[in-house]
């Protein structure tokens, strides 16, 4: 396989994760608005609302390859609000939940690491509107 199919191949995989994680925000915001007010989100609906349109969006532009930089640095956005309001395992004191949230605080601190690699593929990508 070249690189660039591999790209494309990767670039599907991911923008759909995206667009999985926005379609989740919009579909479940009542729920997750009320799990991020106990985490001392203020404004939740506006926050999950928000944050599933960086999502969307981000994974639309991965997908596509359209502005894939703004896409990366909306993606990095969303996944650094949420990793230090929402995954904020330092301030947990139930074993477990802290166990949780600290898998999910790493799991988005690597994909936050990921895109800044994937920031430096020379554009335009191959395959891209």
């Amino acid at each position: 396989m070249t690189i660039a199919i591999l790209l494309l191949i990767g670039r599907i995989i991911f923008g759909i994760y995206w667009l999985d994680v926005a379609y989740g925000h919009f579909k479940n915001s009542a729920m997750l608005a009320g799990y991020a007010q106990s985490k001392g989100v203020k404004s939740t609906k506006t926050a999950v609302i928000g944050s599933g349109i960086l999502a969307l969006l981000g994974g639309l532009s991965i997908l596509l390859g359209a502005w894939p930089r703004v896409g990366i640095l909306l993606l990095v956005i969303f996944l650094v609000g949420v990793s230090f309001k929402i995954h904020a395992y330092w301030k947990v004191t139930d074993p477990h939940a802290k166990q949780m949230d600290k898998i999910q605080f790493m799991k988005n601190v690597a994909i936050i690491g990921a895109l800044f690699m994937v920031f430096g593929i020379a554009l335009p990508w191959a395959w891209s509107i």
